[in-house]
């Protein structure tokens, strides 16, 4: 087996568990430790013990390539596909299996931990048809969000990076662009229209001040949701229920005014599949629902192994009786880019 792709596939499948980052990044940097060497080339340096002493190598990572380098399936890799064999969500596998992509991933443009590239390869492994890359907006410093120049930047290289797929059988990922832009205090999208405009994708979420009261968040939300640029509505209570930055209580706004402006403006309110966001609520959920709204079953992915957790949104959807052809993320990809497209 070929001891990078053995390395980086450990990656995903402990992403996907919610595993530690160190140890995340252990695979992932041992991968690029190796990655400019010939099969020969590391086959004899894991023979003169010059494979050990490497920078970036551990021991863990040292006997999967030295297993790869047999020939064999690793150990390590063998169980983790072991368990991973078994779906993530006990239900919704029906709904799962009729999306057709993600509107919701980030990269390490952002606060995302891997390269487009890495995340574009998950996602065709994954069989979806498209995948958009949505990362910060600059008043997300934290996040690292993207300056407008970062953003142009990223703009010019998707379609090479999108076309430079290698086909293998795999299904050819779409690759949209895309952003998840900060809603700010005034309720104004934080990027220019001339930026957003150029995107196929708007995901517009509240970042900040998530405690302000009532009527100053659903003033906030509303300015957003009426801007012509956004698609979705990210995340829209900013909850969250666990996880490494702890817990966080839903912010308080008024939800039935909220998604009535949704389903005027033809803005998508996304079931956001983090496992400790479950974004939003099901009560809101079903409220959506009676407003008329449209949803987007998300990824919210930081990682490539993270874009499997759309099985806990599908699972969510189903519970929650959303109707498929509701989902806008079960819309093939010129439907999809036909609806994004109204109000510019």
């Amino acid at each position: 087996m070929d001891a990078i792709a053995a390395l980086n596939e450990i990656a995903f499948w402990l992403e996907r568990e919610l595993a530690g980052t160190y140890k995340v990044q252990a695979f992932r940097k041992a991968a690029g430790a190796v990655a400019g060497l010939s099969p020969e080339e590391l086959a004899a340096r894991r023979a003169d013990g010059r494979l050990k002493r490497m920078k970036g190598i551990g021991d863990r990572t040292f006997e999967v390539i030295a297993q790869a380098v047999d020939g064999r399936v690793p150990d390590y890799l063998a169980g983790l596909r072991e368990r991973g064999a078994a779906p993530l969500a006990e239900g919704g596998h029906e709904l799962a299996a009729r999306l057709r992509g993600d509107l919701h991933s980030h990269s390490n443009w952002s606060d995302g931990g891997s390269p487009i590239e890495a995340m574009l390869d998950a996602a065709r492994t994954l069989g979806r048809e498209y995948l958009a890359l949505t990362d910060h907006s600059p008043n997300l410093k934290v996040a690292n969000g993207l300056s407008p120049e970062r953003l142009g930047e990223q703009l010019d290289l998707l379609p090479g990076i999108e076309a430079d797929q290698d086909y293998d059988g795999r299904v050819r990922t779409r690759l949209l662009a895309g952003i998840e832009v900060d809603i700010l205090e005034d309720g104004t999208l934080d990027q220019s229209p001339e930026l957003l405009g150029r995107l196929d994708m708007v995901v517009a979420s509240v970042h900040s001040k998530l405690r302000a009261d009532s009527r100053t968040m659903t003033a906030r939300m509303l300015g957003g949701i009426q801007d012509p640029h956004t698609r979705i509505l990210g995340h829209c209570t900013g909850r969250l229920l666990s996880g490494s930055r702890g817990t966080r209580p839903p912010s308080d706004f008024d939800a039935k005014a909220v998604f009535a402006a949704c389903a005027e403006h033809g803005v998508a309110v996304e079931i956001n599949s983090r496992p400790e966001r479950q974004d939003p609520p099901d009560e809101l959920v079903q409220l959506a629902l009676e407003a008329g709204c449209l949803f987007s079953i998300d990824s919210d992915a930081h990682a490539p192994g993270q874009l499997d957790f759309l099985q806990y949104g599908a699972e969510r959807a189903v519970s929650n009786g959303v109707p498929a052809d509701r989902i806008i993320t079960t819309w093939p990809v010129e439907r999809l880019l036909e609806w994004a497209g109204r109000g510019r």
